[in-house]
């Protein structure tokens, strides 16, 4: 592959960085977009009860680890991403990694963060456009 990158004139490199730029942009805005839409209405209320409960705890315990896994992995990529001269979306990337990690104080942390005017204005915005409820948080 670095052969090919180099054999590449400068401006089919660049070229090049910016369409990987750009699909990577494009996937994770598509990434976000996914999640916020099936996300439900009431997911950041204290009612909120988990797809997994009443499982069995072998299946609960499988989830969590391959959850946090692909967390982890997302946040290493994100990682990767914001070095300079690496095409992509790196805090956008990190930001999705943490969503899929359990730690103390994630859930508090995410309804500071959502409960904000302007990001839950945003977030309604695209759940309507996909003709999904308004996202309910608690005060």
């Amino acid at each position: 592959m670095a052969a090919f990158v180099e054999s590449l004139s400068w401006g089919q490199q660049a070229a090049l960085g910016l369409a990987l730029f750009a699909g990577t942009s494009i996937l994770s805005v598509a990434a976000v977009t996914v999640v916020l839409v099936r996300l439900p209405a009431t997911y950041f209320r204290d009612d909120c009860v988990s797809p997994l409960a009443g499982r069995h705890p072998f299946v609960q315990w499988m989830w969590l680890i391959l959850k946090n896994l692909q967390g982890a992995l997302l946040i290493l990529l994100g990682l990767l991403l914001s070095l300079p001269g690496i095409p992509g979306q790196g805090l956008l990337t990190v930001l999705i990694g943490v969503m899929f990690l359990d730690f103390p104080g994630k859930r508090r942390l995410e309804r500071c963060l959502v409960s904000r005017p302007t990001v839950l204005t945003a977030i309604n915005a695209v759940r309507a456009r996909f003709s999904k409820a308004p996202l309910r948080v608690d005060p």
